[in-house]
């Protein structure tokens, strides 16, 4: 298999497995490890896979560090481990940072099993950045993210061309996590920068006061009208093609549906553009972690079903769009149904990670 699917494989393991691994040691044999061997490393193997690596630090003897990978006979990559339930934080390195600086290695890495932050010295020559360079969810990625964790995939591995990137996606990174934030409560520099550049008069402070919630609101409204468009243009390329929906009256009845749904004829049912567009957006978002050829869409009297190898047994989600009040339906692990108002196509994507954990529930 190759990484990407390797990492796919394993992610879909960590969604079934998170809630039951509870101590360090299970997040080790559980996540990591795996980890560590879909990268191509022999995990069983001490001469490349070193656990509990120990290096005298100064004054500190015998501290170890979790796993140390060896190539050509030199450290390369060390690796500090928490629970997958601890939350990571810029406390949990110092171990680490003192271990970069004895070692070999140019590239450190704490995690959880879930979260990976990759970490290097770009700043100063043989200390430790104190921002990782590179992070990784395995829950939530993107394919360009796959692309940068496959340089450090054993058959891959060069550190050259991984320190070309790493600066441009140490501060890339920064900089979206910056934007990300002024989405959500623009500074006052901002504000400012915007509002003096549309509006006349003198900028008070009881006049930024009541620009401020209106440039909040039109950043928004911005990058959804932005996302809007490259929506319309994939959904028409969508539609050129014909799209997997199932328009079989005998297949209409899905769990939980009444019988009076069962009853409903194909001829009754009005599939609507709002219904289609809603398919396209879960379809979107699911295809990080399922091919897409695996989703369709079935419509009843009442709502649009959208499944998994258009099998009533395998719901991903129910669009309710048929009133005025809209309501997106998600599944638990038992496949009971929770509806959960939306007031808009686009408010769809806040419940991706739902998704994408209700797709790889049913997995192959």
């Amino acid at each position: 298999m190759s990484v990407d699917e390797k990492i796919a494989a394993l992610s879909q393991r960590i969604t079934k497995l998170k809630d039951s691994v509870e101590t360090e040691e299970a997040t080790k044999n559980a996540f990591i490890m795996p980890f560590i061997g879909a990268l191509g490393y022999d995990v069983f193997d001490p001469s490349v896979v070193i656990p509990e690596y120990t290096a005298d630090v100064g004054v500190k003897k015998g501290e170890k560090v979790d796993y140390a990978i060896k190539r050509n006979s030199e450290i390369a990559i060390l690796i500090e481990c928490k629970p997958c339930k601890t939350e990571l934080m810029t406390i949990h390195t110092s171990q680490l940072y003192r271990y970069f600086s004895v070692t070999s290695a140019r590239f450190a890495v704490l995690t959880n099993g879930i979260k990976y932050w990759f970490y290097s010295d770009l700043d100063e020559p043989n200390k430790m950045d104190a921002k990782p360079f590179f992070e990784f969810d395995m829950l939530n990625f993107r394919p360009a993210q796959i692309e940068e964790l496959s340089k450090f995939c054993n058959e891959n591995f060069d550190i050259d061309t991984i320190l070309v990137t790493a600066s441009d996606l140490k501060y890339r990174s920064l900089i979206m996590k910056e934007f990300a934030s002024e989405l959500d409560d623009p500074c006052d520099e901002l504000s400012r920068m915007l509002v003096g550049r549309v509006y006349d008069g003198k900028l008070t402070a009881n006049v930024m006061s009541k620009f401020g919630p209106l440039v909040a609101r039109a950043i928004k409204d911005t990058i959804r009208e932005l996302v809007n468009q490259k929506l319309s243009s994939a959904i028409d390329d969508t539609s050129r093609t014909a799209l997997p929906i199932s328009t079989d009256a005998t297949k209409e009845q899905s769990i939980n549906s009444t019988p009076q749904e069962a009853t409903v004829s194909v001829e009754d049912i009005v599939t609507t553009d709002e219904e289609r567009d809603g398919y396209n957006i879960v379809r979107a978002i699911v295809r990080e972690v399922i091919s897409i050829s695996r989703i369709y869409m079935r419509d009843t009297k009442s709502y649009c079903g959208i499944l998994i190898d258009d099998n009533n047994r395998k719901p991903l989600c129910r669009l309710h769009f048929n009133r005025d009040a809209k309501y997106i339906g998600l599944f638990d692990s038992e496949k009971n149904e929770e509806r959960i108002r939306i007031n808009c196509l686009e408010d769809i994507f806040n419940y991706s990670e739902r998704l994408k954990e209700t797709a790889l529930r049913y997995g192959d």
